[in-house]
C-alpha cells in the first residue's frame, strides 16, 4: 500500500510541477511578445471621421464603428486606410450615397468598454448601421468568454434601440501573430476561435449579422503577413484594412437590404430575429 501510495504522491508532485513550469513558460512567452510589439503605433489612430463620398449627393448614411484598436484603424497611416473609411468609401461606391463616418472605437478595448463607448455619442445620435470589432483584448486579458458575449450582446441590444442594424466582426484568428512565440501563439489562437464562435451565435441570436473574420480574411492574414500586418507586426496595415473591409461590406450591404442577389460567401450569417433594414425615410 505503501509503495502504491508513494508512486501516486510522487506522479502528483510531477504533475504539479509541470503545470508551474508550463505556466511559467507562457508568462516569460508573453513578455516576450509584448517586447517584440511593443508600442510602435502609439495608442491612437487616425480621425477619420466625416463624410466619405460627398459627390454622390443626397443625404448621407450614417455608420458608426465600434470596438478595439482595429475597429479604430490602428496601424493605418492615412485617414482613407482605416477600416471605417475603407468600409465607408466601399458602401458609397455600391449605393451610389455619401456615407458619413463615425468611429467610437477606442484603442485596447476590450468588449466591456463598448458601453462607454455608446455612452460617449451624442444622445440625439442616430446611426443607420453600426459595425463592432472586438474581442482580440479580451482573449489577451482572459476575459471569460461568457463575460466577454455578455458585454457585446448588450451593446448590440442598445444599437437596436438607436434604430440602426447591426454588423459584428468576430474575434480575429490571434494565430496569425508571428511575434508571438508558440505554445502561447497555439494557445491564442484556439482561444480566439473559442470566441469567435461564441459570439457569431449571441449576435445572431441578439438580431446581428455576424462576419467570422479569421474565415473570410484570416488566411490572407496567415499567408501574407509581410503585406498583411503593419509595422508592429500586430495591427493591420492598409492592405490589411482594405482586405478586412471588403469582408466586412458585403453583410452590411446586407443588413441595409441592399443585396444584389449574389451570396456573401462562407463566413457571413444571418440573424436568427428581425432586423430592421428599411432606411427609405433617411
Amino acid at each position: 500500500m505503501v509503495p502504491v501510495l508513494a508512486t501516486a504522491l510522487a506522479a502528483s508532485v510531477g504533475a504539479a510541477l509541470a503545470v508551474v513550469a508550463a505556466a511559467e513558460l507562457l508568462r516569460r512567452q508573453a513578455a516576450l511578445a509584448r517586447r517584440r510589439i511593443g508600442k510602435a503605433l502609439g495608442e491612437e489612430a487616425l480621425d477619420a471621421d466625416r463624410v466619405w463620398r460627398k459627390k454622390y449627393g443626397g443625404p448621407p448614411l450614417d455608420l458608426l464603428v465600434l470596438g478595439d484598436s482595429v475597429a479604430a484603424g490602428l496601424g493605418a497611416e492615412r485617414r482613407k486606410d482605416t477600416l471605417g473609411a475603407r468600409i465607408a468609401r466601399g458602401l458609397a461606391k455600391r449605393l451610389h450615397r455619401p456615407v458619413r463616418l463615425r468611429v467610437g472605437a477606442v484603442v485596447g478595448s476590450e468588449s466591456s468598454a463598448l458601453a462607454a463607448q455608446l455612452d460617449a455619442l451624442d444622445p440625439a445620435y442616430r446611426p443607420d448601421v453600426a459595425v463592432v470589432v472586438v474581442g482580440g483584448n479580451d482573449v489577451t486579458h482572459r476575459v471569460p468568454v461568457p463575460v466577454s458575449v455578455s458585454h457585446l450582446v448588450e451593446a448590440v441590444d442598445r444599437l437596436h434601440a438607436l434604430g440602426c442594424v447591426v454588423v459584428v466582426g468576430t474575434c480575429p484568428d490571434l494565430g496569425a501573430l508571428r511575434p508571438v512565440p508558440q505554445p502561447l501563439r497555439a494557445l491564442g489562437a484556439r482561444a480566439s476561435r473559442q470566441l469567435a464562435a461564441a459570439q457569431a451565435v449571441a449576435a445572431r441570436a441578439a438580431g446581428a449579422y455576424p462576419v467570422s473574420l479569421a474565415e473570410v480574411v484570416g488566411p490572407f492574414f496567415v499567408d501574407h503577413p509581410d503585406e498583411a500586418f503593419s509595422l508592429d507586426r500586430f495591427h493591420p496595415s492598409a492592405l490589411g484594412y482594405r482586405r478586412t473591409a471588403k469582408a466586412l461590406v458585403p453583410s452590411v450591404l446586407r443588413a441595409l437590404g441592399e443585396e444584389d442577389g449574389t451570396p456573401p460567401g462562407p463566413g457571413h450569417e444571418r440573424p436568427e430575429g428581425r432586423a430592421r433594414t428599411d432606411l427609405s425615410g433617411r
